[in-house]
């Protein structure tokens, strides 16, 4: 591939447009890979293509990813999804959207369907999820989006007010037993058992701060501000929250890059690498959060950055399709070595969903400035 066809400039909106483009050229809807799966790789493009429909009220992108979802889920609401893992949720955030519009029964029973899975999943000794049943007594960060987010737009849709609590619960815990006070930062996952061979003897953590943990992480904390009542305590407990995290990630942008690396706070590590997927969720948590207020315009300057950094990265083909490198592909926890060594990959939807992400959000902020 080669950047020498790239037109500048293009508005972020019109990135996300350009990368939205060239994945649909590539993929019919459920042919996204991993084809005909229900599974959050597809849910995060989806859910970025969601925003972007949103934002510009092109109808292509909801008939898009309203054939991923029919593709999966009969008339009946019934489909195939995994029923032990937190990571099955996720998918079913664009379900709020087609039932709204559609008002068609199947996307509220499949709605129903993945609500359920909160009645049945493993627990820690303090209510704590389990990230999947192959993981006994471990909580991960990613679940905390992977899950949270569904419950309490659920919650918000169907008149459940109970799963706020609930989503709450998660985080506090997540911030109680992972955060690490020294940089603000918080561990990949913590194993409540202490069994798994990563896991701190003290205190359970993962040794490790990955970029896109805690990229789920701030776009959870992101979305749950716009999700729970503004006067409510939970509100405000994740909006200092949110500050706090904001400014502890800022301290570990890299100045030349703008971008993060995959190990946040080891840049100065030679085998040590930036990573994109992580560096687009956390432009997007952080123009979002001074959007919400949550943090001031002295922020605006790492946004500027690292969204800058992102457009400097991306690649184009001979035919005009862009692409973003440099994406880690899925990735359990473990040591740092575990995270270096970790293949990258070019338009993997983890990054091409959290790009278009970074482009909407950086669009409405530049709509608030102008």
């Amino acid at each position: 591939m080669s950047k020498k066809a790239i037109q500048h400039p293009r508005t972020p909106l019109e990135w996300a447009q350009a990368i939205c483009k060239s994945v649909m050229d590539t993929h019919a809807p459920g042919e996204l890979p991993p084809a005909h799966r229900w599974h959050y790789h597809q849910g995060v493009f989806l859910c970025g293509m969601e925003m972007l429909a949103e934002r510009s009220g092109d109808e292509r992108y909801d008939e898009y990813f309203r054939g991923y979802v029919d593709d999966l889920v009969d008339e009946y609401g019934n489909f195939y999804f995994a029923r032990d893992e937190l990571d099955a949720i996720q998918a079913g955030l664009l379900l709020f959207r087609l039932h709204e519009r559609t008002g068609l029964p199947k996307y509220r029973i499949a709605a129903d369907k993945l609500r359920d899975l909160f009645r049945t999943f493993n627990r820690t000794s303090e209510g704590g999820y389990w990230h999947k049943d192959k993981y006994p007594y471990q909580m991960w960060l990613d679940g905390l989006y992977m899950g949270g987010v569904f419950a309490l737009k659920y919650a918000n849709a169907f008149g459940e007010p109970s799963l706020h609590e609930m989503v709450l619960h998660q985080e506090s815990l997540m911030r109680k037993h992972m955060k690490d006070n020294r940089t603000g930062l918080l561990y990949h996952a913590w194993d409540e058992s202490r069994q798994i061979p990563w896991a701190n003897p003290d205190t359970g953590c993962s040794p490790e701060f990955w970029g896109r943990s805690l990229g789920w992480y701030g776009l959870a904390l992101a979305e749950f501000l716009e999700l729970l009542p503004a006067d409510s305590e939970g509100y405000r407990a994740l909006a200092a929250a949110q500050q706090q995290f904001i400014h502890a990630l800022i301290r570990y942008q890299d100045p030349a890059s703008g971008l993060w690396y995959q190990v946040v706070d080891k840049g100065h590590q030679l085998d040590n690498w930036l990573e994109t997927s992580c560096t687009c969720l956390f432009v997007y948590a952080i123009a979002k959060s001074i959007r919400q207020g949550i943090v001031g315009t002295e922020c605006l300057d790492a946004v500027q950055r690292g969204y800058a950094g992102l457009i400097e990265r991306l690649k184009q083909d001979e035919h005009g399709r862009l692409a973003l490198p440099d994406i880690c592909i899925g990735t359990s926890a473990g040591d740092y070595e575990n995270y270096v060594s970790r293949p990258t990959s070019s338009n993997d939807l983890h990054g091409v969903g959290a790009f278009v992400m970074a482009c909407v959000e950086a669009d409405r902020l530049l709509a608030i400035g102008s």
